[in-house]
């Protein structure tokens, strides 16, 4: 069977760490060996060259060449032959100024001329080199032989058998390959116990499959329509996608930035760091309202995603005022079956004049109430708000007034906007009147334009809001309502004040909207009990001719409402 290069990101790892290793390994020992080797030649030849050097200064060597014949038995051979014995080199030749030897390890060779060039050392200089001869290859040195007068009259060669050299260095390999073989050991393990790990992390995922992963994670992450957003364990942004970067205003690059830096200190800042803890959190950023959940990594950081829930939000405010209405419109069909009875009895005992002002009394109360909101409030969503909301709060048996200072020309900018806006004002109020005890519970609206600027006016007989609690209240999460079926025994029944999960948007809506105009929204206490909700849209009207004394009573109502 032939070997296949493992699949899997950990074995292809594990492989490439035992090569690498066993590559590391193998060069350190022949970096070793090669110095130790030039080393153990060098220390040769000096050894031979020290050698060469002591029988050179031997006097007698030198007389011995200048006075008897070189023959087996001379001075000279027995003098280089005690000194080769005694140091255990391979030989220990004597040469004459021309190159015949006196003393030899081969008695034969005696009185031969030398098989390598004497003519260094006879010049007078000292040779070292690893060379061959005939006793084989050798570590050897040659130096000049010198008179009693300094003259040069022959040389000395010494040899070191090579083997021995080799014979070291072999014998220092052991050692060292045991020790290269507990490296390897070593690098081994630690790569075995990198690959497990790494395996444990990576799932065993193949080495090809990453960058297959990486393209749909991104593909994923930056198509789908739901912000997501990635923190390591300190609190870094790790990714971005382009839906979260829409929803709070971020920039898709912004990885390794640290979440205080980037989203203003607030609610939403506290849920996408942890500091508020449930899921589906509500918080409101650049007057969107978002659904966050965060969910931690096993690394210590954490995933953030972000769903836009404006739109659902507004649908579902508009859902219960037509609920309201609905309800509203029930109760008046069974009011008006009751006219209908009551116009049916009266002309039946004939009494038609009767009957004739029950029914022009009937209809010209709710015909002239319409009348005078539209004809206040020019722009028809407003005015429709203001009729539907008073056909609510009747059904609620409270009364909704509109104060006769109102004036709102139709030249709107974002008439939507003011709806929100008043709107949730007009619910909060309401709620905060019917929940109240007290005979004649009121909601009175006051809208005006001051050039440019929208000022409106919401105060209701409910139960106010305590001091402490007037800049909370505008905060996302923060809640005068309990949600259905929960009892909050730190809250009594119709104060305001209470956080409800859930709950907790409309007035932050209605700040923010304010400031994305350069607006205000502020609540203070309405003498005789109650809250007065004070909120200002500058440039929220569009310029346009305003002259004579329509103009005059715009801004003379304004100064009496102020």
């Amino acid at each position: 069977m032939r070997p296949h290069w493992p699949q899997r990101l950990s074995g292809q790892v594990l492989m490439v760490q035992l090569a690498i290793t066993t590559g590391v390994v193998v060069l350190a020992i022949s970096l070793f060996t090669a110095p130790l080797a030039r080393e153990l030649d060098a220390e040769a030849m000096h050894r031979a060259l020290a050698i060469a050097q002591t029988t050179a200064a031997d006097p007698a060597i030198a007389r011995g060449l200048q006075t008897t014949r070189p023959t087996p038995d001379g001075p000279v051979q027995q003098e280089t032959e005690r000194i080769r014995r005694a140091t255990g080199a391979l030989y220990v030749v004597t040469m004459d100024v021309h190159g015949v030897r006196w003393s030899h390890t081969t008695e034969a060779e005696i009185g031969r001329h030398v098989s390598t060039d004497p003519s260094d050392p006879l010049s007078g200089h000292e040779v070292k080199q690893i060379d061959s001869g005939t006793l084989g290859r050798s570590a050897r040195a040659k130096v000049p032989l010198y008179d009693s007068s300094g003259d040069v009259v022959g040389a000395v060669s010494v040899g070191i058998a090579y083997d021995s050299v080799r014979h070291r260095l072999v014998g220092a390999l052991p050692a060292l390959l045991l020790c290269a073989a507990a490296a390897l050991a070593v690098g081994a393990g630690v790569a075995v116990a990198v690959s497990r790990r790494l395996r444990r992390r990576t799932h065993g995922i193949a080495f090809s499959d990453i960058s297959a992963l990486l393209d749909e994670r991104e593909a994923m992450l930056h198509g789908i329509r739901e912000g997501v957003i990635a923190f390591d364990p300190r609190g870094r942004i790790r990714l971005v996608n382009d839906e979260a970067a829409r929803l709070l205003g971020l920039d898709t690059d912004m990885t390794d930035d640290d979440l205080d830096t980037v989203i203003p200190t607030g609610r939403t800042a506290d849920v996408l760091a942890g500091r508020v803890e449930g899921t589906d959190l509500l918080t409101v950023s650049g007057g969107r309202v978002l659904v966050v959940n965060r969910m931690p990594t096993a690394d210590g950081g954490a995933v953030v995603s972000l769903r836009d829930r404006t739109e659902l939000e507004l649908l579902g405010r508009e859902l219960d005022s037509t609920q309201g209405l609905l309800e509203a419109l029930r109760a008046q069909g069974h009011e008006h079956a009751n006219r209908l009875h009551t116009v049916l009895g009266l002309l039946e005992l004939r009494r038609y004049d009767q009957a004739a002002d029950f029914v022009t009394h009937a209809v010209g109360d709710h015909r002239s109430s319409a009348e005078e909101i539209a004809e206040r409030v020019q722009d028809p969503l407003v005015s429709a708000l203001l009729v539907g909301k008073a056909v609510v709060a009747a059904e609620r048996a409270v009364e909704l007034r509109v104060c006769s200072r109102t004036r709102l020309p139709d030249r709107l900018v974002a008439p939507r906007d003011l709806v929100t806006v008043l709107g949730n004002l007009i619910d909060n109020a309401l709620d905060a009147a019917a929940e109240k005890r007290g005979p004649a519970p009121f909601v009175e609206v006051e809208l005006w334009a001051e050039g440019a600027t929208v000022l409106l006016q919401v105060c209701d007989t409910g139960p106010g809001v305590p001091p402490a609690s007037r800049e909370a209240i505008f905060t996302e999460g923060y809640s005068t309502k309990r949600p259905v079926g929960s009892v909050l025994p730190s809250q009594p029944a119709g104060g305001r004040g209470a956080p409800a999960h859930g709950r907790g948007i409309g007035l932050s809506l209605v700040r923010r909207l304010a400031e994305r105009y350069g607006g205000t929204a502020r609540v203070a206490a309405r003498p005789g009990g109650g809250a007065v909700f004070t909120v200002t849209l500058p440039e929220m009207i569009i310029p346009g001719p305003e002259t004579g004394e329509h103009a005059d009573a715009v801004l003379t109502t304004a100064g009496e409402a102020r």
